[in-house]
């Protein structure tokens, strides 16, 4: 075993001792910091580890927590960290991570490890050579929607929208197109004097017959925006409903006694429209 990785297993070691810890298990929290350790022993005996503070070090890669998919925190920051390939998938549970102030230079990579991590809420990537990429921000925030800080700074609903536009520009585009949950730009309204005209003109086309409104509806577009509004709202305003007249319709007892002559009544439907 490497001298650094034994020096590991000596720190922990004596934190177990000085706070009276022997079993593995009881161990959920490890502070290894500014420590000058460049690699760590493996962690994975230590199954219910919580929080990890390996800050302050000369770390390159890290290769030890595969299965301490319980850290809710990891503090890496201040390293000398050329990639977290691997490394992130595996803690799913993670809440905070920082990576600042280290070598990280490939955004993609990055962002493809931190997409696991669906309850990811603060992270900070900043000091570091990715995080002076164009659109680094939005392309973060896009591929991490749990994440609520970024670099110390809040997670606007804004940046979000503008994020889906730069990578997701088929479905903004489509939603764009969709009128619900927003207003819609509706008819212009008529001054006062257009309006005097537009209640003269409906009350003309009132006195249209049936037939004729009824063929309105396939008349061509008029010319005016008023004319047709006015248009649509007398055929809108067209009620028609239908009865049995009840009072041609022989009793039951005029039917035995005057067979004959109630044989020529019958019940008729009357139907009525209006506005």
């Amino acid at each position: 075993m490497a001298a650094s990785s034994t020096t590991s297993v000596k720190l922990i070691e004596d934190q177990m001792s000085q706070q009276g810890i022997r079993k593995d298990l009881d161990v959920t929290e490890l502070y290894l910091s500014n420590q000058g350790l460049t690699e760590v022993s493996d962690l994975s005996q230590y199954k219910l580890l919580n929080r990890l503070w390996l800050n302050g070090n000369k770390l390159r890669r890290i290769n030890c927590l595969s299965i301490n998919y319980r850290l809710t925190e990891l503090y890496l920051q201040d390293n000398e960290l050329v990639s977290v390939c691997g490394l992130l998938a595996p803690l799913t549970n993670l809440r905070v991570l920082m990576l600042h102030n280290n070598q990280l230079t490939k955004l993609e990579e990055t962002v493809t490890e931190l997409r696991a991590l669906q309850a990811l809420h603060t992270l900070n990537l900043s000091q570091n050579p990715l995080a002076q990429e164009t659109e680094y921000r939005h392309y973060v925030i896009f591929h991490t929607p749990p994440l609520q800080l970024l670099d110390r700074q809040e997670v606007l609903k804004s940046e979000r929208e503008e994020a889906a536009k730069l990578y997701q520009q088929d479905r903004q585009a489509l939603l764009e197109t969709i009128a619900f949950g927003r207003r819609c730009p509706g008819p212009v309204l008529p001054s006062q004097d257009e309006g005097v005209a537009m209640e003269t003109r409906a009350s003309n086309l009132t006195m249209a017959s049936d037939r004729e409104v009824a063929n309105n509806f396939f008349s061509p577009p008029r010319e005016k925006s008023e004319e047709a509004v006015a248009e649509r709202a007398v055929k809108r305003s067209i009620m028609e409903f239908s009865h049995f007249d009840w009072s041609k319709a022989p009793r039951a007892e005029e039917r035995r006694m005057n067979k004959g002559l109630e044989s020529n009544r019958k019940t008729e439907i009357v139907t009525v429209k209006f506005r």
